[in-house]
């Protein structure tokens, strides 16, 4: 690993901060001395997007206390409980989404950030090469986030059993009572979701850094690379490229490298029938690196940046390593070097590097 990259790797790197910037400054010397041109994307995003989960889990919350009484007062409509919470429903998905993705504004820190798209000179990419630069610690880890997403789902399915028995009579109590404090409890770990404390983040996304820059300095001339930022903030940097530079990766395939872990099984995210031929090509290139290789759909609760890349037109996909060890330290200051020896890592960057 070049002093640079291990530089890097060094620093807490959270998207718009110095560490972030330092970082980049870096990565764009090692990508230079590689033969690469970069050019440098700027872009600005609101913090505030972190507060979309935490939104929806406090609102579910409120609305579940309305729900409590649309279910057990006798003089309510029986149909009013599945009104209520459907149109509920449909309220704080349209509200989240919108502060999710920047639309609509959230307290939060306005900051700058930037991508790196580097490629070697007089070459046109037919192939990227992706990995977001930023780390992010929040108040729960990955597994945390999960655990509270599955939670949400749960008490919305547990609340909409109750609306449609409402329709012919009054539900239990007990089981009111269950579905409401299951409702409460995931809408306080959906409110953890808020930014705490630093990482440096080595599985996420160091790993993807270390995978992208072994197979940089061997790829073919038609490779080019694709540094993207503020991903922990909503895939901004690569909403913002799709959305700016359509033409990049259009009709091109793109590599996301995210998380590679040195346990568990290696897994090829895809979105698409085009990522699912792209994942079936990798697939064999890829194997013996793990016990495992598997194709997969994107999990729920987990977002990467192939996703808006494809429908932008890429044939994209994103290779990642983790199990739920994995899950419990990215996203917080544990997620160390330790145990870390970035061997998958590295196997999975020179298999790249020996793509046409």
């Amino acid at each position: 690993m070049s002093p640079g990259l291990e530089a890097a790797l060094a620093l807490e790197r959270e998207a718009g901060t110095a560490g972030a910037a330092k970082a980049r400054a870096l990565l764009t010397r090692e990508l230079e001395a590689l033969g690469y041109e970069v050019v440098v994307q700027r872009f600005e995003f609101s913090t505030g997007t972190l507060n979309a989960l935490p939104v929806l889990g406090g609102g579910l919350g409120w609305l579940t206390l309305l729900q409590v009484l649309l279910l057990l007062l006798p003089g309510a409509p029986g149909w009013a409980s599945l009104a209520v919470l459907l149109a509920g429903l449909a309220c704080l998905l349209l509200i989240a989404r919108a502060i999710g993705t920047g639309a609509a504004a959230s307290r939060g820190e306005l900051r700058e950030d930037a991508n790196l798209i580097a490629a070697r000179p007089g070459a046109t990419p037919t192939r990227w090469l992706v990995a977001h630069l930023d780390t992010k610690a929040q108040g729960h880890s990955m597994a945390g986030r999960l655990v509270s997403v599955w939670m949400l789902l749960a008490a919305v399915a547990a609340l909409s059993a109750l609306a449609l028995w409402r329709l012919w009579g009054i539900p239990p109590v007990p089981a009111v009572a269950a579905t409401a404090a299951a409702a409460v409890i995931a809408g306080f770990l959906a409110g953890r979701g808020r930014l705490k404390g630093r990482t440096v983040g080595a599985r996420d996304n160091g790993s993807g850094l270390v995978a992208l820059m072994e197979a940089a300095g061997r790829a073919a001339r038609a490779t080019g690379v694709i540094i993207t930022s503020a991903e922990e903030f909503g895939l901004v940097g690569a909403r913002i490229l799709a959305q700016q530079r359509p033409e990049l990766v259009r009709g091109r395939d793109v590599i996301n490298l995210d998380t590679i872990d040195d346990r568990g099984a290696l897994a090829i995210v895809l979105h698409d029938p085009p990522g699912e031929a792209l994942a079936v090509e990798l697939e064999g290139l890829l194997a013996g690196i793990a016990p495992a290789v598997r194709r997969r759909r994107l999990p729920l609760g987990i977002f990467v940046d192939s996703y808006p890349l494809a429908r932008a037109g890429a044939r994209a996909v994103t290779i990642g390593r983790l199990d739920w060890a994995t899950l419990r330290l990215i996203h917080t200051p544990r997620d160390t070097r330790e145990g870390l020896a970035f061997d998958t890592a590295r196997s999975v960057g020179e298999r790249l590097a020996r793509l046409e």
